[in-house]
């Protein structure tokens, strides 16, 4: 509460004239997505806000033929630049106000640089996540919307120093990602391309389980029949703004600036097919994990019909295909263990102090396995947690065995979370390998409980789908 008011987001002032009619001004607060305008009535300084409005409503005058001067506040409360937040509260409290006109350097009362709403006060006092959306929201261009998107980070290491559990983090960045794909979504393509296509996003980001930015996973489904100029530019443009904002390439090209993640629904049907079930010139190799990727996929913006139709285009392709399930389930087994080290965690010497790659040898397998579940028994669910949940729900698995896995993921999500926070801070790039001298006594343990389950698991699943008789 000592911060300065200039510490905050402002919104910018609009302006405008104190003649301007009701229902014009209406019409540019919707453009503008504001609830609020700075009145200049000749030498006066007022504020029209949506409270005027219900006021002004009662009148006998049409809106039409009101004058915002006829039912702005003039006056209104104003705050320095450099006050304290408390001061901005405690004005706010006593005359039961939810803005203030913010003055610039000079303090004069008609130098207004911004508007401090209550909401984005408390925001900024509890942890800037409300902060953060209410800048992606209100971004008229990809430099401000950057701005938002690069804050997603420092919040992270705020919530997790302290100490909110690594699945609320994991939610709360996942809704913020959205949040800003969105509205960069919204400034790039033009309505037409907007209403007639479904803008996803996969992998971890889909299952709400990417905390630090590692890389980007998206794709664009298209109406058939729909074509538009110049949407390879609009998909580099869109891609490259990402980078921009913190957001690194995915090494592998699963972005919709690739042709591979930009179809009509129709071809990415036909290319779901030869995932699946190869072509004449036999399986596609990457088809399994193109298809595993594609699995965690939830929209974003657009037409969420398109994706509905090619997600349940798969489940019709598989129609109880056991061994396809099989031969997909045992990507689990792909990343093996070497020797026993894991029982020498809480000793450190030798080959276990080295690093360890969490996602090999835990997240991927957890993950996967539980995938292939959801897949076999058409769970529409997306995150892990909530796959489990629902694999209970439906008799497939025990509940203390999800509970377990549950716990497992979370754990070693932690562990890794942690890390990237380390690495980031020490000047390297966050990556999923872990220093295991740079845990403690009870992370060590805990480290060592969370893989042995995951061994279960994988033990669980080799039985589940008999990979002996692959």
């Amino acid at each position: 509460m000592t911060s300065r008011v200039r510490d905050v987001f402002l919104r910018k002032p609009f302006y405008v004239d104190g003649a301007t009619d009701l229902v014009t001004l209406c019409r540019e607060l919707s453009r503008r997505r504001l609830s609020e305008a700075v009145v200049r009535d000749g030498g006066r300084i007022g504020i029209f806000t949506t409270t005027d409005l219900r006021d002004a409503l009662t009148r006998e005058t049409p809106p039409a033929a009101l004058a915002v001067r006829d039912v702005a506040t003039f006056e209104p409360w104003s705050i320095d630049l450099d006050a304290e937040l408390s001061d901005a509260l405690i004005l706010m409290l006593r005359h039961r106000i939810h803005r203030l006109l913010v003055r610039g350097e000079g303090g004069a009362e008609t130098d207004i640089v911004g508007v401090l709403g209550q909401l984005d006060l408390m925001a900024f006092v509890a942890n800037h996540s409300h902060l953060i959306a209410l800048e992606a929201a209100h971004a008229t261009n990809p430099e401000e919307l950057k701005a938002a998107a690069r804050q997603i980070d420092s919040l992270v290491g705020v919530l997790h120093h302290d100490g909110v559990r690594v699945e609320v983090i994991a939610a709360l960045v996942g809704e913020l990602n959205r949040q800003i794909f969105r509205r960069l979504w919204e400034m790039l393509a033009p309505e037409t391309l907007r209403t007639h296509s479904c803008l996803v996003v996969m992998g971890s980001e889909g299952r709400g389980e990417q905390i630090i930015k590692t890389d980007q996973d998206n794709a664009l489904l298209l109406e058939d029949g729909f074509s538009f100029d110049g949407l390879e530019e609009v998909t580099a443009r869109f891609t490259a703004a990402l980078i921009d904002f913190g957001y690194p390439p995915c090494p592998g090209g699963i972005m919709l600036s690739r042709p591979l993640w930009c179809q009509p629904l129709a071809r990415f049907k036909d290319t779901l097919r030869h995932w699946i079930f190869g072509g004449p010139e036999g399986p596609d190799r990457d088809g399994p994990m193109n298809l595993a990727i594609f699995l965690d996929a939830a929209p974003v913006a657009g037409n969420v019909g398109l994706l509905a139709a090619a997600r349940g285009h798969v489940d019709f392709l598989m129609m109880n295909d056991q061994g396809y399930f099989a031969r997909f389930a045992q990507a689990v087994e792909r990343f093996g263990e070497s020797g026993s080290w894991w029982s020498r965690l809480p000793g450190l010497t030798g080959r276990a102090a080295a690093e360890i790659d969490l996602k090999k040898l835990g997240i991927f397998p957890l993950v996967h396995g539980v995938r292939a579940l959801a897949l076999e028994h058409r769970i529409g669910a997306l995150g892990t947690a909530d796959r489990l949940k629902a694999l209970v729900a439906t008799g497939h698995m025990e509940e203390n065995f999800a509970r377990d896995l549950t716990d497992a993921l979370r754990l070693l999500m932690g562990l890794k979370l942690a890390s990237n926070l380390r690495q980031i801070a020490e000047g390297r790039s966050p990556g999923n390998a872990i220093r295991l001298s740079d845990l403690g006594t009870l992370d060590r343990q805990g480290l060592k409980e969370a893989l042995a389950i995951v061994r279960g698991f994988k033990q669980w699943l080799a039985r589940h789908y008999r990979f002996d008789a692959l």
